[in-house]
């Protein structure tokens, strides 16, 4: 595993993670996996599309994740 990648969900960060922060763990996945830190201008376009894919499944995987004890205030901050 990517040791650079952090945990991004609560308890461990004090708030939600941002967008930045996401993005910077699927950047750091896409270079461990394709082996590549920075790509060469014909893998540019799928190295990017795979960051931008990676980064929504990310935001998607911590918006609905339930964190014990959280639930209640998820709850009552979207109310």
């Amino acid at each position: 595993m990517c040791r650079s990648i952090k945990t991004l969900r609560p308890p461990v960060l004090p708030e939600e993670a941002t967008e930045e922060e996401i993005r910077a763990a699927a950047l750091q996945y896409v270079r461990k996996v394709s082996g590549f830190r920075a790509p060469a201008a014909h893998n540019r376009e799928v190295f990017d599309q795979a960051v931008d894919a990676i980064a929504e499944a990310t935001g998607a995987l911590l918006a609905g994740l339930e964190v014990r004890g959280q639930g209640a205030a998820r709850q009552a901050a979207a109310g």
